[in-house]
């Protein structure tokens, strides 16, 4: 009926067992928030794998609820040590992600707003930047502006900038 600690030799509570199946179940809804291509990184066994596709499948509430019951149930098994260290691998790239996504926006403001100044201040900061590329980003960002049109090249600026730390980061 009690499960014993591996730390000693005392039995674990039924709310400790309980605590542990909720933490499980909380990794295995983790899982079934991530994208096919992500789950592909995780190592799972195929039943947790084909559990996680069926929840995707189900619409009614209850159903969902005792699938990632079953989920949790299945998470006994596995080795969730080796699934938390690949789910908090995801979080970090997401992290470093952010921190992309708040630097290209601030350059893009700085750019159309400053002018000449902040990007004789980028390419002095970011050599590896392709100067010719930028400019005519920037100049049809400023027209578009001016025009009142759409946002079209501002996005193409912020996702060119994003790349481009992207990039810097991995070299």
């Amino acid at each position: 009926m009690y499960e014993y600690d591996d730390d000693d030799d005392l039995p674990k509570s039924k709310t400790q067992v309980k605590n542990e199946m909720l933490e499980l179940q909380g990794l295995g809804k983790q899982l079934t928030e991530l994208t096919k291509a992500q789950l592909a990184e995780v190592p799972l066994d195929e039943g947790l794998l084909e559990a996680i596709e069926t929840l995707h499948r189900i619409k009614s509430n209850e159903a969902r609820r005792r699938q990632m019951q079953y989920i949790g149930k299945l998470m006994r098994h596995v080795d969730h040590e080796a699934i938390e260290a690949v789910l908090n691998k995801f979080k970090e790239q997401d992290h470093h992600y952010l921190r992309f996504d708040k630097m290209a926006e601030a350059w893009r403001k700085r750019l159309l707003e400053e002018g000449n100044n902040a990007q004789g201040e980028f390419f002095s900061q970011y050599p590896g930047v392709d100067h010719q590329q930028l400019r005519q980003l920037v100049r049809d960002s400023n027209r578009e502006i001016q025009n009142n049109k759409a946002p079209t090249n501002q996005r193409k600026l912020f996702r060119y900038l994003r790349d481009f730390f992207i990039q810097e980061a991995q070299l």
